[in-house]
């Protein structure tokens, strides 16, 4: 911070005297940004004319005329076009890694994003996948397809292994659900995982059966995980390279110039940094490991100091699952859920309260950040009752702990939250592609106007962050702003007119906020003097234009310490000399295709 104030008042001491022969080489700009709108998110400055640049860092920002004295013979003019910048997009939850493999997958999403509407298209776009990518197939023997969602089907149901064998019964076949808490396999996948009739449920995991007893396909939480480890191990770490680097490219195209790689482990970890030594990583990543299966790497690896453009921020736990899945942990019955369910189900906890407790508990001992993926109220409660708990027994200065989610939250856990220093990083996407659904079936049409509560949190004057959950949905960063300020679902209900929050403060939730959540809002978060050189550039200005028309912003240029790492014209440098085309990051990139070298 002393450094960044005597920058600041050097600078102010050269302009004021306004002779560009007073500046040294290193006062001179490499790029000055100009002609258009700059939100610089920055309550005392908000807006700018001109941001000048020197060695990846904010060296000004003011007007055209002030900033002109900063101009050197090489310094290069980056003429905006109207357009309007603001400060690079900070991830405040996501998988980068996981991310990848839906960038390069069979496409199972629901429109707007895919083409996917009922089991048939669901087994059509498997099969038109399988025949494109026909030989890398027979060489890697697996088929995956991400993003299903059973909500959005005409049949209101998840695929079985019968609907998957109907496109092959030979070859293993994977399909994720959107919410990346569920899945489905074939008979083939089942048999390559071990997984038949007398396999029991594994604790946080269930494994769904049919009338015989057999299993159905359909597995739950840990059960998914276990059974998609085995399968997906074939690809080794060449193919995880792979997906690290198409996921960062994604997360660039959309505005993001700092991405998290959430509930990761170290073979993420080390992905993500063979990506960064070859070069090919154009965005900072953050990991948090899973608390529960990496702790010993956690403890060795956690840094606030970035290894090029990687660094472990802390931990992750998870303790539900996925409230559209209804496998999150509520404190009252789901209000009508659509399947086979016992009267009263609220769901089920992944972890026990002790494992919540003890792990909490080592975070704050060791003074580890700790991220905790808490859907239903039920977790929610067991989380707030664990910082509760390793507050009173550490009392720490700034643990910044960080609740993941937090979709089905009562006004009572709100004020615990801000009581207890808890950062919410919260979901208000799911209003948009699961707001019907939430308020016809999981909790109701009264509890569904509260889901992901911005207006709460906003009205008791916390920071907050806003999230995609990528692979969950896409890392759509103007989906996400349009959430926010709109609560409008699919069907155009607006869900929670009271929960809406303006433009900016929802625009803080996707920079300066989650900037300060990654203990990084000295260096991003803002367009202000000593920061990074991390920005993006819009289409038009989002405090400008009708906020139905959000979502139909577009990132034109995402800038990463002043170099372009994006641009959706294609015209303009792209990260390593040619970065991929924006159809080429789609899903349904060919997977295969792009991993056949590594697992030759």
């Amino acid at each position: 911070m002393y450094a960044r104030t005597l920058l600041t008042a050097s600078l102010a001491a050269l302009l004021a005297a306004g002779s560009p022969g007073l500046l040294s080489a290193q006062e001179i700009a490499d790029t000055i940004y100009s002609g258009g709108i700059i939100l610089t998110i920055n309550d005392l400055a908000p807006r700018a004319e001109a941001v000048a640049v020197a060695g990846g860092r904010i060296l000004a920002v003011g007007t055209l005329a002030e900033l002109e004295a900063l101009r050197g013979e090489a310094t290069e003019s980056f003429d905006l076009a109207g357009r309007t910048m603001l400060p690079g997009f900070v991830d405040s939850h996501g998988h980068v890694v996981l991310g990848g493999i839906q960038a390069l997958s069979a496409n199972m999403l629901a429109p707007p994003d895919g083409d996917v509407s009922d089991i048939a298209s669901l087994q059509q776009g498997l099969r038109d996948w399988m025949e494109d990518n026909r030989e890398a197939v027979e060489r890697i023997n697996l088929i995956v397809g991400f993003g299903y969602d059973n909500a959005q089907l005409a049949e209101l149901r998840h695929p079985t292994r019968d609907d998957l064998d109907a496109v092959s019964s030979e070859i293993p076949i994977v399909i994720v659900h959107q919410s990346g808490h569920l899945g489905v396999a074939n008979s083939a996948a089942l048999a390559a995982a071990g997984i038949t009739a007398e396999s029991e449920n594994p604790p946080g995991g269930v494994i769904r059966r049919g009338e015989d007893g057999a299993p159905n396909g359909v597995l739950e939480e840990y059960a998914f995980f276990y059974a998609l480890a085995p399968l997906m191990g074939n690809l080794g770490p060449d193919g995880f390279t792979l997906f690290a680097k198409a996921g960062a490219e994604m997360w660039a195209r959309f505005g993001y110039t700092t991405g998290q790689e959430g509930r990761s482990s170290p073979g993420n970890v080390e992905a993500l940094k063979a990506v960064d030594a070859a070069g090919e990583l154009p965005i900072d990543v953050v990991a948090y490991p899973d608390i529960i299966e990496a702790r010993d790497f956690i403890g060795e690896t956690t840094s606030m100091d970035y290894d090029g453009h990687v660094r472990v921020g802390g931990a992750k736990l998870t303790i539900d699952g996925s409230p559209q899945g209804f496998t999150a942990l509520r404190d009252r019955p789901y209000y009508d859920p659509v399947g086979e369910y016992e009267p009263g189900y609220k769901g089920y906890p992944a972890v026990e309260m002790e494992q919540v407790l003890e792990a909490v508990d080592w975070a704050y001992a060791n003074d580890i950040q700790i991220l905790t993926h808490a859907n239903g109220e039920g977790a929610s409660d067991m989380l707030l009752a664990a910082i509760r708990e390793a507050t009173e027994t550490h009392q720490p200065e700034d643990a910044r702990p960080v609740l993941i989610h937090g979709q089905f939250l009562r006004l009572d856990q709100v004020d615990a939250l801000k009581e207890l220093e808890v950062f919410p990083s919260l979901f208000p996407m799911h209003t948009f592609y699961w707001g019907d659904w939430h308020r016809d079936h999981t909790v109701g049409p009264v509890n569904g106007d509260n889901i992901s509560p911005t207006g709460w949190v906003t009205d008791r004057g916390m920071m907050f962050g806003t999230h995609h959950d990528a692979p969950v949905a896409l890392p759509d960063s103007m989906r996400i702003l349009d959430a926010t300020v709109t609560r409008r679902t699919r069907s155009g209900d607006i869900l929670g007119p009271d929960q809406r929050v303006d433009v900016m403060t929802a625009l803080k939730a996707m920079t300066i906020w989650p900037a300060w959540q990654h203990f990084e809002e000295a260096d991003k978060g803002s367009i202000e003097v000593g920061k990074l050189a991390d920005f993006v550039v819009l289409s038009d200005d989002p405090t400008a234009v009708d906020p139905d028309t959000l979502s139909d912003l577009r990132v034109m240029t995402t800038i990463k310490e002043d170099v372009v790492i994006y641009a959706a014209d294609e015209s303009g440098p792209g990260f390593g000399g040619s970065f991929p085309a924006e159809a080429d990051l789609a899903p349904g990139y060919d997977l295969l295709h792009g991993l056949e070298e590594a697992v030759e």
